[in-house]
């Protein structure tokens, strides 16, 4: 299970609010920027599809966005399509990205006042207001399942608390990248049947994982715990909670879907 982050590097010493990583029944990791995880992730899938095993990673942030946005800027209502938008895009180094630029750019290609907001930057950037005051939005302001899930965030909030829009727009980069990289072997729920030895899931530790114990960072306790919770749930009940129908917005894993 991996927990996420949106900024920049985060230096050599573990901390909180930054990328953490843990495979059941072992220690949590820390990565100080993407580049590093992704490295580790792509050698981990390398090694689980040579063992014959399977895995499945999850990520603590939305894999799409509300209904209509992938098309509005895809032209198809495929979300995946709409991960390799972004990764055609978003420029990543560790200590610089684009992503408010680019949150701009799209906001301008609709008017100039959303969907996007949240300007974490001293620099002004064209098309992304710094509030959510005077904002406007052709979309949704959540997902389907964020509707059921209290406490989530928008996925267009782009700086402050609660800004969960810089980690996807960081975030769906990688997914593509792995995704492309080895093809036929990744499948991303609840896009694709889980029919492959690699399975991409969303998570959102906050949702089943409780108080932290003394001595942990946050981070590192949420990926242990639902690494673990996982990895002994029973199959059936694993099959249950999978049987999720959000072909475009994607889904929190744990959240019931109202049918």
């Amino acid at each position: 299970m991996v927990d996420w982050s949106g900024g920049n590097d985060t230096g050599p010493t573990p901390r909180k609010d930054a990328i953490w990583v843990c495979e059941a029944g072992r220690e949590p990791l820390y990565f100080r920027n993407r580049g590093l995880v992704e490295e580790w992730l792509d050698d981990l899938i390398e090694d689980t599809l040579t063992s014959t095993q399977r895995l499945c990673v999850g990520f603590d942030f939305p894999f799409g966005y509300p209904a209509g946005f992938a098309r509005a800027l895809t032209t198809s209502d495929d979300p995946l399509k709409l991960w390799d938008w972004f990764a055609d895009r978003i420029e990543d180094a560790p200590r610089a990205n684009n992503r408010f630029d680019v949150a701009g750019e799209i906001n301008q290609a609709f008017g100039g006042r959303g969907p996007f907001w949240g300007n974490g930057l001293k620099r002004d950037i064209p098309g992304l207001p710094r509030t959510k005051r005077n904002y406007e939005s052709p979309f949704a302001d959540r997902r389907a399942v964020e509707l059921l899930a209290k406490g989530s965030f928008t996925c267009w909030q782009m700086s402050g608390v609660g800004s969960v829009g810089g980690q996807v727009m960081m975030g769906l980069p990688v997914l593509s990248r792995l995704h492309h990289r080895w093809p036929g072997q990744i499948a991303a729920w609840p896009f694709e049947p889980l029919k492959a030895p690699i399975a991409l899931l969303e998570i959102w530790p906050s949702l089943t994982v409780g108080a932290v114990p003394d001595g942990w960072i946050k981070d590192a306790w949420q990926v242990a715990s639902v690494a673990n919770d996982l990895a002994g749930m029973d199959p059936k009940a694993l099959a249950g909670r999978l049987d999720i129908s959000a072909p475009e917005e994607g889904w929190i894993f744990g959240i019931r879907q109202n049918r």
